[in-house]
């Protein structure tokens, strides 16, 4: 192997970052797990029982949409092709508000948990009985 060239190799400060963040992760895994044992029902555990504040759900929704290839491969999109890429950016800033003021109402009031149970409702219905 040449001089210049290097190989990464992880040292014991990265492994003590690792072992850490997997043992913070884990605790608030079984945290939750132990405080959420009395959960007994569907609504209540994926729904919260519609008890969470705005923040929580706001938090949960941008870890939902940002996903983790949007964050990896942002950077390297942006280095291939150029700076164009901004504009995908404009468009959330245009469609997010409208998802939120225009969709999110309906089926919050129609109790839904996910876009797939409008198709029960038929979604004109849907739209016409929330407005």
């Amino acid at each position: 192997m040449a001089d210049s060239e290097e190989q990464a190799y992880f040292s014991v400060g990265d492994y003590i970052v690792f072992g850490l963040m997997l043992s913070v992760s884990a605790g608030i895994g079984i945290y939750y797990a132990w405080i959420g044992r009395k959960r007994n029902t569907t609504k209540e555990f994926l729904m919260a029982d519609r008890s969470m504040g705005a923040l929580p759900v706001s938090l949960s929704m941008l870890a939902s949409f940002m996903s983790a290839i949007t964050v990896l491969g942002t950077p390297a999109e942006m280095y291939v092709f150029g700076s164009q890429y901004w504009m995908v950016w404009v468009g959330y800033c245009v469609t997010i508000p409208l998802a939120a003021h225009f969709f999110l109402p309906v089926f919050y009031n129609l109790t839904l948990t996910s876009v797939f149970e409008v198709s029960r409702f038929g979604f004109l219905q849907a739209l016409s009985s929330c407005y």
